[in-house]
């Protein structure tokens, strides 16, 4: 634990090849005829990405599809999909970057 030790965050999100490994990342996650038939107009929208040092990654993240919209957040050196309506995504982005300026 880092109780009483200052972290140092870098927000990451003009990172562009940081913000691509997550998106192929989170892409190859997804199912092709579940989630996508075909990849092509793909749309990555970042609400917030950045590095804490002794942490890792605190983003995130949706990927829009011809199918559908998926949520992905990544925390330490963990990727993972969430489940999150369009407005609870828009809520934690703002509380997140209103707690970390």
């Amino acid at each position: 634990m880092n109780f009483g030790k200052i972290l140092l965050e870098r927000n990451a999100i003009g990172d562009w090849q940081l913000k691509e490994n997550l998106a192929v990342s989170a892409m190859s996650m997804l199912r092709e005829d579940v989630d996508y038939h075909d990849l092509t107009g793909t749309k990555c929208d970042f609400g917030y990405l950045y590095q804490i040092e002794g942490y890792g990654l605190e983003a995130l993240f949706r990927v829009e599809t011809d199918i559908c919209t998926t949520y992905f957040a990544a925390q330490g050196d963990v990727l993972m999909q969430v489940e999150m309506p369009d407005e609870q995504f828009r809520e934690a982005t703002e509380l997140f970057l209103k707690m970390h300026p």
